[in-house]
């Protein structure tokens, strides 16, 4: 299942049942899980490390190196989970010093000509939409959606379960559970139709809401919105993990 035209270093490694097209590049120092499928014309480079049952389409560059000048050639790594489809011309980019490494999780899906930048960290059942470009450092947690064309400023967070718009441009980390959209990119309320997909119970959704009316109706500032939840609210699961993003993690600051 490995076509004479490809080409394949003698120092990468495959596990088994692997598929490689005509015209596939595989770089030496890489390491391929079992039952990958690498298309034609898809390029797989030094310093990747990828896990089983992964699918990478035709003209897809993957651990290509950094696009950061401050990038002077040291080891580093892209290492991908399993059950990843990286579509058409995707580029997917390894670490630098900052990191070491870039990391993907599992059952991500990478649409056409999406770019995932130097040392960010994607995390599993995830959505990169058409043409979306993510910069280096970025965080981006379980079961997000990201639509077309949307853009994503270096360093930044986004949450888990959310929904943005296609077409938003993000300067600010965007907290879980909500959907993002218009222009400028705003909070457009609860990523409701995602969340009950994902089997959040009406009096989860509920509690998640009501955490969000104290953040982004009550009109005060965030941090007195969060002693606000802390003092009237059940503090369940989902909404720890809210307190926890705009607390600790939320370093540029949340999407108004």
């Amino acid at each position: 299942m490995i076509s004479p035209l490809a080409y394949i270093h003698p120092g990468a490694k495959l596990g088994e049942n692997c598929t490689v097209e005509p015209f596939a590049y595989i770089d030496d120092n890489v390491v391929i899980g079992d039952n990958c499928h690498i298309m034609a014309n898809a390029s797989v480079l030094s310093g990747t490390r990828m896990g089983n049952n992964n699918r990478v389409f035709h003209g897809a560059v993957v651990g290509g190196i950094p696009q950061d000048l401050k990038f002077v050639g040291e080891d580093t790594t892209l290492e991908i989970g399993d059950n990843n489809m990286i579509r058409e011309n995707v580029t997917l980019n390894r670490g630098t010093a900052s990191r070491g490494k870039t990391v993907i999780g599992s059952n991500n899906l990478f649409m056409e000509n999406s770019h995932i930048g130097h040392d960010c960290i994607i995390g599993s059942g995830c959505i990169i939409g058409n043409t979306t470009k993510i910069a280096g450092e970025v965080i981006i947690d379980d079961f997000a959606i990201l639509s077309a064309c949307v853009l994503v400023h270096q360093f930044g967070h986004i949450g888990s379960y959310v929904m943005i718009q296609g077409g938003s441009r993000l300067n600010k980390d965007i907290p879980p559970y909500i959907i993002v959209g218009r222009e400028p990119a705003r909070y457009s309320g609860l990523n409701i139709i995602g969340l009950r997909r994902r089997g959040f119970s009406n009096e989860t959704i509920k509690s998640i809401h009501d955490a969000y009316r104290h953040i982004y109706e009550s009109g005060t500032i965030v941090s007195k919105a969060i002693e606000r939840i802390k003092e009237n609210m059940e503090i369940t699961p989902e909404v720890e993990n809210i307190i926890r993003f705009v607390e600790k993690e939320a370093e540029r600051g949340i999407i108004g």
